[in-house]
């Protein structure tokens, strides 16, 4: 079977066939068949022609690699692997050696790049129309029109205050001594100065609205024509989308078929959705009649600007865009499980207290315990849940990863709990991790700031995100070096999601990630990240408590 995506492994490998189908979203080490063509891509990848576009920053991508049998099956002894990129790779959907996309390529350009070139035009005409010299006037000249509107109103505001004052204290003036007919007569004309102020303002603001209504149609209309450009730029936009994701027909190992679209209803499909490497390489397998045995997915060249991804490292499928597809294209396969993380047992006597009174307690929290239960109901375990079997009511004041120990403070009463989440939400709590650094580290001490938010489309992992994340602060220092790996101690200034473990692997912080980081590094044993020191100020007592506890590595 000749295909220029497909390679044999020559000579054929000695390892076991896989018994099933890995799961594509474990972060574990993959089957040593997916793990042998991931290095030979990896191989074949550092010295590709035209790899610069790759490392250029931000450039580069998920590939991926999918074992698999000739459809005769084991009688064959026929194995090799299929190889495949994310999205496009040199600005082209196909490329020799890789497999093609899920889409027929000719029936989208019949209608895409068509599309798009119409997009661009709306594009430039809203650029256009915003940045027009008359738009700009426009809008200077109705700003400074409310200005000298608002400022006339207030000159004329603070005279009718001077002649009400003066009104008021002439009417006080008019006494019983006065004649009867000259006081009346006095009244009457403080009455009439009174409503020949009301006369005046009703004057000016007529006038200022006739001054507006020509510069407001003005704006009016230029908005009216915005408006119009964005409709139908978002109509064109769903249009197009709708028959792009058309395109796509998800094919499973038993032969069933289904639009995208049905996958991800009733939510639409995600950007990309389809594109991704394990999706693809899937897809075509079952085009060439091949039975699919393992698959590996790795980043090659520079990392993205949102962190998370390392040359050379093999990740797991992202559960955004390859959750609804993946399961559906492998089912009729023997498929392992996915990993359910938080569910594995832990000891009865964990976790150890550290320090207790009768408004709250803190405890050394063990790597694999939850710090709250889960959602899912088999995930009801953790640290929270131990706690009130013995402390009725108790609530984490605030939370640890799954996969860090350490530290953590859990309030007996909702006074007590408030009273504590309001001093770390002030940062009135000092806290200290160490953590060992799967790499060197240059310098020796130093400040990271940098904004993280959720990955809408692999979560819960985080990303670095200056224009829509929120503000995180980390201070952290070198206490050790050692075979090419970094200890530090870490003290966040704020409390992000995943803040260490982003902050230590971005390219723009340590650029090493914590050692065992299964989401942001290489998996391990555990992650290497405790919290080893606590200090606060009790709510009740005012004493100031100071804990610590060495990390168990």
């Amino acid at each position: 079977m000749a295909d220029p995506a497909l390679v044999w492994f020559d000579p054929p490998p000695a390892a076991a066939w896989p018994a099933r189908f890995a799961s594509p979203f474990d972060v574990g080490e993959p089957h040593p068949l997916a793990r042998r063509a991931a290095d030979q891509l990896i191989d074949e990848l550092r010295g590709r022609r035209g790899r610069d576009a790759l490392e250029a920053p931000g450039g580069g991508k998920m590939f991926g690699v999918l074992v698999v049998a000739a459809p005769e099956g084991a009688a064959s002894g026929r194995i090799g692997y299929l190889r495949g990129f994310s999205g496009m790779l040199d600005g082209s959907w196909q490329v020799a050696g890789f497999v093609p996309p899920l889409f027929d390529a000719a029936a989208r350009d019949a209608f895409w790049p068509a599309g798009e070139r119409r997009l661009a035009e709306l594009d430039r005409a809203l650029r256009e129309l915003v940045g027009a010299p008359v738009h700009a006037a426009a809008r200077v000249a109705h700003t400074a029109l409310l200005a000298r509107h608002a400022g006339a109103l207030d000159e004329l505001r603070g005279r009718h205050r001077d002649q009400r004052a003066a009104r008021h204290a002439a009417r006080d003036a008019i006494g019983g001594e006065a004649d009867r007919a000259e006081a009346t007569a006095a009244l009457h004309a403080l009455d009439q100065a009174s409503r020949g102020d009301a006369a005046e303002r009703r004057r000016l603001l007529a006038l200022h609205a006739t001054e507006r209504a020509a510069i407001t149609a003005e704006l009016d209309a230029l908005d009216r024509a915005h408006g119009e450009l964005e409709n139908q730029r978002l109509e064109l936009s769903r249009a197009l989308m709708k028959r792009l994701h058309d395109g796509y027909v998800i094919t499973s190992f038993r032969g069933e078929r289904r639009p995208l679209r049905a996958l991800f209803a009733p939510g639409e499909p995600p950007s990309g959705a389809g594109d991704c490497a394990g999706p693809k390489l899937l897809g075509h397998a079952y085009r060439l009649g091949l039975v699919p045995l393992a698959l590996a997915e790795l980043w090659w060249g520079a990392p993205p600007a949102s962190g998370g991804r390392r040359a050379g490292q093999l990740y797991p499928s992202c559960r955004g865009k390859c959750g609804p597809l993946l399961p559906f294209q492998l089912d009729g396969l023997t498929v392992a499980t996915a990993p359910r993380f938080g569910a594995a047992a832990v000891a009865a006597d964990e976790p150890r207290i550290v320090f207790e009174d009768r408004w709250l307690v803190v405890v050394d929290k063990p790597c694999g315990l939850l710090s709250v239960p889960g959602r899912d109901p088999g995930l009801h375990d953790s640290v929270v849940t131990r706690i009130r079997a013995r402390c009725p009511g108790s609530t984490a004041v605030h939370r640890l990863d799954l996969d860090a120990s350490g530290l953590l403070v859990l309030a007996k009463d909702p006074v007590t709990h408030a009273a504590l989440q309001r001093a770390f939400a002030r940062r009135e709590v000092d806290k200290r991790y160490v953590a060992w650094l799967d790499g060197p580290v240059a310098g020796d001490r130093g400040t990271i700031e940098l904004a993280l938010r959720v990955d809408l489309d692999d979560r819960p992992r985080q990303i670095v995100d200056p224009v829509h994340g929120k503000p995180a602060i980390t201070e952290w220092r070198v206490v050790e070096r050692s075979a090419g790996r970094t200890r530090v101690e870490l003290v966040p200034r704020s409390g992000r999601s995943h803040q260490l473990r982003v902050h230590a692997a971005h390219p723009l912080g340590l650029g090493a990630p914590i050692l065992g980081d299964r989401l942001y590094g290489r998996a391990a044993a555990r992650l290497a990240l405790h919290a080893e020191a606590l200090a606060f100020t009790h709510p009740h007592t005012q004493r100031r408590i100071a804990l610590e506890r060495p990390a168990p590595f």
